[in-house]
């Protein structure tokens, strides 16, 4: 009697996707402890790889590029953020914490898709079909050229996406299976195979893929790290749950920038994009002065926006003062105490202080330091600063103020909404050209920019 042949098993990193012929403790590859899981390995069958040809080999100059044809879902926020629209036959990987506005997202995108004439296929696997048109008719979607499914079979999805659509949605990519593996839906066995036979599917009729990811503890893409590098674009769909704003940003981009944001409201009946970023997140619109608010311009991507810099400095009650960041690296803002009070003078080491940038966004341009830190010192010492100031420079370790990118950009907007004073680093003062509506003060350590707000 002759017995089945021994399923071939090995161990995948959960946070890499590395393979191991045995456990161990630790990753190999990425140092990881504790993340090695045991999976079958599926070989390819024989039909797949017969099915692929050679790949033609050509010189730069006779590649065409025709085929990187782009559709635009007509939002310009979204557009942006891929970098003018998406090109068929990529694929584009979406991330987000839950309840954050994925689905929601992902449902009016595939309706502005189908109101151009595109026809859309939105599976999911953690939604039921009543469900999906329950929020389509709290949106007002219509819907009649998008095609709705509850699958979560690969084969089946891989069946369904080759008829005649142009964009493909999956909501999502971890709830998607493999007959050819035993493991549940999510492992790195399943997320990597699933991944691969859609990408592939795409690529090879000129369509739209897009795939939407969990977000681990960490705030990266659940599964492989592999996967990261599979698709042509990560996004991540950023924001707090309680807060009416969110980000979209680019991590990746094959065919665009990286780094582009596009900025929505999330209201009762859907998402609305904001076209003026400056004037959600400067909430007072600089018209109410108070101590420990500054405001400065960040630049993200292409586009250039005002903040509003909050700081409360306050006698704490304990022994070890608190340091609270929200919307910058809780780090970074260690590193701008500190240099405010060995090189400012300003004493904070019995207060605590909590910092915040207004609307809940979060930002890692260095030029939003120097505010930080007048935001800082003026709550510190209870000084009113200017509602018409705009403050922008980053802060070395000496003390020194040094030159921000873009510093044209960031002008022309802070005098487009009506501010009057800047602050700015010494260093792009040479050849500038300021709006005339604009006092401009350069500075060039943290003292001469401290006597500003006295």
């Amino acid at each position: 009697m002759r017995t089945a042949p021994k399923k071939k098993t090995a161990f995948f990193c959960t946070n890499c996707g590395a393979m191991h012929p045995r456990w161990q403790g630790q990753c190999r590859e990425c140092t990881a402890w504790n993340t090695l899981h045991e999976e079958t390995v599926v070989a390819p069958s024989a039909s797949r790889r017969s099915s692929l040809t050679p790949p033609e080999a050509v010189t730069i100059p006779e590649i065409s590029t025709e085929h990187q044809e782009r559709i635009s879902a007509g939002v310009e926020e979204f557009d942006r953020v891929l970098g003018g629209g998406a090109v068929l036959g990529s694929a584009v990987l979406i991330g987000g914490e839950p309840g954050i506005g994925k689905s929601s997202l992902l449902l009016q995108i595939a309706d502005r898709y189908a109101v151009q004439g595109h026809h859309v296929l939105y599976l999911s696997g953690e939604e039921s079909a009543p469900q999906i048109k329950a929020r389509a008719d709290r949106f007002g979607i219509k819907g009649e050229t998008i095609t709705v499914a509850n699958l979560t079979d690969l084969e089946a999805i891989i069946d369904l996406g080759q008829r005649d659509f142009q964009v493909i949605i999956i909501d999502s990519i971890q709830t998607v299976a493999s007959p050819a593996f035993d493991s549940p839906p999510g492992t790195v066995g399943q997320v990597r195979e699933s991944s691969a036979r859609l990408i592939e599917l795409v690529k090879r009729s000129g369509k739209v893929l897009f795939l939407v990811g969990h977000i681990t503890k960490d705030g990266s893409v659940a599964g492989p790290k592999v996967l990261e590098h599979m698709v042509d674009a990560v996004i991540y769909f950023e924001g707090d749950r309680y807060h009416l704003y969110r980000i979209l940003r680019s991590q990746k981009n094959r065919f665009g920038p990286a780094g582009e944001i596009g900025v929505f409201e999330m209201t009762g009946s859907g998402l609305i994009e904001i076209k003026n970023p400056s004037r959600i997140f400067m909430t007072s619109g600089g018209a109410t002065p108070a101590s420990g608010r500054i405001i400065s311009a960040a630049l993200e991507g292409s586009r250039t926006f005002l903040v509003e810099v909050e700081a409360l400095v306050a006698s704490s009650p304990y022994g070890t003062p608190q340091r609270v960041a929200s919307g910058i690296d809780g780090k970074r803002l260690a590193i701008i105490l500190a240099v405010l009070e060995k090189r400012g003078g300003v004493m904070l080491g019995g207060s605590d202080v909590f910092v915040n940038i207004a609307g809940g966004i979060h930002l890692d341009d260095t030029a939003l330091d120097l505010a930080f830190l007048l935001a800082a010192a003026s709550s510190r010492l209870n000084l009113v600063t200017d509602g018409g100031m705009l403050v922008v420079g980053e802060v070395g370790l000496s003390g020194d103020v040094r030159g921000v990118s873009q510093i044209e950009r960031r002008l022309t907007e802070a005098a487009k909404l009506g501010l009057t004073k800047a602050i700015i680093p010494k260093s792009n003062t040479a050849g500038l050209v300021a709006p005339n509506s604009l006092e401009i003060i350069s500075v060039s350590t943290i003292e001469q920019a401290l006597e500003q707000i006295r």
